[in-house]
């Protein structure tokens, strides 16, 4: 990103200061896990790159460390490892050291001791039994009692560095848990932050209080007071900010913790870039006046996004293209701002997210071959590198949750807070393939707000994450009002979710289903077909590009 991320770092000593976790990510799918789980105890917990340069974390000195699984082998050519000088990093630190997984082989191959790829494979559940007559992770009362985990290992430790202690084991014998209390340095084999580790918590919970002696102190409203201060910081008495309000939760609590920091100096804009769900446009507008009283100013860029999208059917692209007018847009609207105050804006607001982060860089960052991008958004990826204005970020590191949470605590309405969330690319990225091509969008629309509203009417909008339709670029066979249709098809998709990272699909009774299809075949022109997408996350993502 060519552009300067202010204020986009989650404060350190927001309520936290020697109470912090750093998580070094080396790509495994439960990595962000172990993160809200650690916050979900009420501890300041960061995620960083499991390769990055020790310069990076300069300045921050975690009580604890947690190394996170991966997909690789510690023998595998280019393996990722932590960088040089860690361990004397968190010795200085005092900190204590708690390697899961490929994070605890890692480890026991970096002090001197051996791992090597595994007879007896362990994936899936699998029972361990606590061996050690006195555990630091799991206490003297559970000596020779099982538990039920989650493993995932092709290799295994087959001989401890000097220090350390098996203080349990699977059931077929593997080491599943080692301590060298001395030295602060402890490993599982499996992941204790998944539901499937029945006592994984419990374990975890032992691990921060008991172990490193961590407070429970951390509270989004000290995110909230830390922001203001930093954005406060950040920008100057008479500089102005401009914010990219896209209608959804993320760039509203933005926008208004923004507000909250510098008052009238805070310019919103709200794009119509002619990618909007039905509506949408008049409906968010008046939200804003109304309920929110933020000063706002529509722009109809529609024409200039559809005519660059044109002929465009690669989703990247898409999200590249659309990422790039969205700052021309706001470049202009900047152009203007500064000839009517006499100031141009120095920096833009977004309301970019954690799960937005990680996924648009391949964690644990750019350059490195231990996990993969699986999109880039638009607020992320798709942001040109000679970008003029400066990058507010107040959420970057937050989950969904959090924001919500957040909001709450800056008054923002719960109707605005419990809205689904909606791509910053729009329907862009639902309409498969070419979306200026005939009245795909206008369809889309119309699917996709008889689809929500069913599920508004049965009281379930509350129980679903998030619920959209998807137009298809194929046609079917369909027989309608007697006579045969070559129409297109739509796919419904309604998920449930904690934080967007990982979902399940939501399981409709077979009635609404059958309601919602007849109302969108009998009202929707040019579509004879209606599928459901009943596939989680992962193998799939949530949106469809």
């Amino acid at each position: 990103m060519g552009s300067t991320a202010a204020a986009s770092v989650l404060p350190v000593s927001a309520g936290s200061g020697e109470n912090l976790v750093l998580i070094l990510d080396y790509g495994s799918q439960y990595t962000h896990l172990i993160t809200r789980r650690v916050r979900q105890l009420g501890v300041l917990s960061l995620c960083v790159s499991g390769t990055a340069p020790l310069a990076s974390l300069e300045g921050l000195r975690p009580r604890a460390v947690i190394l996170s699984g991966g997909p690789h082998s510690v023998h595998a050519a280019g393996a990722p490892a932590f960088p040089e000088g860690f361990l004397d990093f968190a010795a200085a630190a005092g900190a204590h050291v708690l390697g899961v997984c490929y994070g605890m082989q890692l480890l026991v191959q970096s002090l001197g001791g051996a791992v090597v790829p595994g007879e007896r494979q362990e994936y899936g559940k699998m029972d361990v039994e606590v061996t050690a007559a006195s555990s630091a992770l799991y206490g003297e009362a559970e000596t020779g009692k099982r538990q039920t985990v989650w493993m995932s290992h092709g290799d295994e430790v087959v001989r401890l560095p000097e220090g350390f202690e098996v203080v349990a084991r699977s059931v077929q014998g593997a080491v599943a848990a080692i301590e060298y209390r001395e030295m602060r340095f402890y490993g599982l084999q499996y992941h204790p932050e998944v539901t499937h580790s029945a006592q994984g918590m419990e374990t975890l919970c032992r691990f921060l209080f008991n172990v490193c002696g961590i407070k429970a102190d951390w509270k989004m409203q000290d995110v909230l007071d830390e922001e203001i201060k930093t954005i406060q910081s950040t920008v100057g008495p008479d500089e102005h900010v401009i914010c990219a309000l896209s209608g959804g939760v993320d760039s509203t609590v933005a926008a208004t913790l923004v507000h909250k920091a510098i008052g009238d100096r805070l310019h919103c804009v709200f794009v119509d870039n002619g990618l909007l769900r039905y509506k949408e446009r008049e409906r968010v507008m008046t939200t804003f006046e109304s309920d929110l009283h933020l000063p706002v100013t529509c722009v109809d860029a529609s024409e200039q996004f559809l005519s660059k999208l044109k002929g465009v059917e690669d989703p990247e692209q898409k999200r590249k293209i659309i990422g790039r007018e969205f700052i021309a847009v706001f470049d202009e609207f900047a152009h203007k701002l500064e000839q009517k105050i006499g100031k141009r804006p120095e920096f833009l607001v977004q309301g970019t997210l954690y799960p937005d982060v990680i996924e648009s860089c391949p964690p644990p960052g750019s350059g490195r071959t231990h996990s993969h991008t699986i999109k880039s958004h638009h607020n992320v990826g798709g942001l040109p590198k000679d970008m003029k204005l400066k990058l507010i970020e107040p959420l970057k590191l937050l989950f969904k949750d959090e924001v919500r949470k957040l909001g709450s605590i800056l008054n923002v309405p719960d109707s605005f807070l419990k809205r689904h969330p909606f791509p910053g690319p729009g329907l862009a990225v639902r309409v498969l393939g070419d979306v200026t091509q005939g009245n795909a969008l206008e369809v889309l629309r119309q699917v996709d707000e008889i689809f929500v509203q069913a599920i508004k009417d049965a009281g379930l909008y509350d129980k679903i994450w998030q619920a959209f339709a998807v137009f298809l670029p194929v046609q079917t066979v369909g027989v309608q009002g007697d006579q045969r249709t070559h129409s297109n098809a739509v796919v419904l998709r309604a998920i449930t979710s904690e934080d967007g990272m990982t979902a399940d699909w939501y399981y409709f009774d077979h009635a609404f289903l059958v309601d919602v299809v007849n109302k969108i075949c009998n009202n929707v022109r040019g579509i004879n077909r209606v599928c459901q997408d009943i596939t989680s996350k992962p193998p799939a993502t949530v949106e469809w590009e």
